[in-house]
């Protein structure tokens, strides 16, 4: 009854001539709304290159082709007829195509009083049915960008909830469920290799932000009501317009990270020559990795293999310092001053804010000073950039 209907559709309704490769085109990228599968297309194709024309013209004579199952298989690379019979059906009742049966079920054309007469498959259905087409494929196309991008925020989302959760768990134990985070952040990783439809994304991400929200007002991160909104206070972290701020660059003993009476994963244990004395530093406490690549996203883009460790992170700073205009000499003596693993983290913090650097290497220069002096670590420059990418 329904191929019947648009039999009756294709008969009546006028239609302009359309390119039967386009029509398949668009038909392809919109097979999922018509529950086809790639075989169903490649018989189509088939069909349609027995048809003489590029153009399917209905208004010039149905476009009818008529070749025999044998002639369809062998375009088909030798497909069994049955599973042949099988594609043809599908297309049939999706109405893709239309039968016109002869008296004896054969296919084939003949010419009655100078008219030709065709019996066979046909494709007016390509021609009335191509805006329709289209437009699926776009909707289609529209979704599958909006699943790519609901995918990369909760790919990012739960990398810095894995990146709060590892540093909340070694700094502050007790400040949030940081098991629960972390059980959170594992599933969503298990998740997303997975093909998850646009309302399983939204939930997850939903649990993300909230998770995220609360990891961050646990350690700090965000702006509560009780934290003042004036402009001299350490959230408005560049204002000097005559110098470098150095403000987030000091060590803070309140700060979450620089603080000595909580366990670190990693200390820098530094010496310096000092008048032929060698005088050792305090240590300088490394934020765990996982947070730093998760507020300095730059850094990460000028390593051409992802950064999985400490080796790398060093290895991609090597890289990076001439491309900031950092001279080897300046590197080097903030590698002696800083360690690697510091100086490392500051390149990176400081290619975040590179447009507001007047010049890098006296930037630098004045950190490793600072470290020289026990006045440095990498901490509170990582919670600047996380208040930052939080406010």
């Amino acid at each position: 009854m329904q191929a019947s209907l648009r039999h009756r559709d294709a008969e009546t309704t006028p239609c302009p001539a359309i390119d039967k490769w386009q029509a398949l085109r668009s038909l392809s990228a919109a097979r999922e709304l018509y529950g086809l599968s790639d075989r169903d297309l490649a018989v189509l194709q088939a069909l349609i290159s027995f048809h003489p024309e590029t153009r399917l013209d209905p208004s010039a004579g149905a476009p009818v082709v008529y070749p025999s199952n044998a002639s369809i298989c062998e375009r088909l690379n030798g497909m069994p007829c049955s599973t042949m019979r099988r594609h043809l059906g599908h297309l049939v009742a999706a109405g893709i195509l239309l039968r016109r049966d002869s008296p004896n079920g054969k296919r084939y054309a003949r010419r009655l009083a100078g008219t030709k007469v065709a019996y066979g498959f046909d494709l007016t259905p390509l021609a009335h049915r191509f805006a329709e087409f289209q437009d699926a494929a776009d909707r289609l196309k529209a979704r599958d960008a909006r699943l790519r991008h609901l995918r990369e925020i909760v790919s990012l989302m739960r990398r810095d909830l894995a990146a709060l959760t590892e540093f909340g768990a070694l700094e502050h134990p007790g400040a949030a469920p940081w098991d629960a985070y972390d059980d959170l952040a594992r599933l969503t990783a298990r998740a997303l290799r997975r093909k998850l439809d646009e309302d399983k994304l939204t939930a997850i991400q939903t649990a993300l932000n909230d998770a995220l929200t609360a990891a961050q007002r646990a350690l700090g991160l965000v702006k509560t009501e009780d934290l003042s909104s004036n402009d001299d206070q350490i959230e408005q972290h560049y204002q000097n317009s005559n110098k470098d701020s150095f403000e987030s660059e000091k060590s803070n003993e309140d700060d979450p990270i620089s603080s000595e009476d909580s366990p670190a994963p990693r200390d820098t244990q530094r010496k310096v020559v000092t008048s032929g004395t060698v005088v050792p530093l305090p240590k300088q406490r490394t934020p765990p990795l996982r947070m730093v690549l998760s507020v300095c996203a730059e850094f990460q883009s000028y390593s051409p293999e992802p950064i999985r460790d400490w080796p790398d992170m060093i290895a991609a700073a090597q890289r990076l310092y001439p491309m900031m205009g950092i001279s080897t000499a300046c590197w080097e003596e903030a590698v002696l001053k800083m360690g690697r693993d510091q100086a490392s983290i500051a390149l990176a913090a400081m290619l975040e804010r590179f447009s507001e650097i007047r010049s890098p290497g006296a930037y630098l220069r004045h950190l490793a000073k600072m470290a020289s002096e026990g006045r440095f670590s990498t901490g509170p420059m990582v919670t600047a950039l996380c208040r930052k990418s939080a406010a």
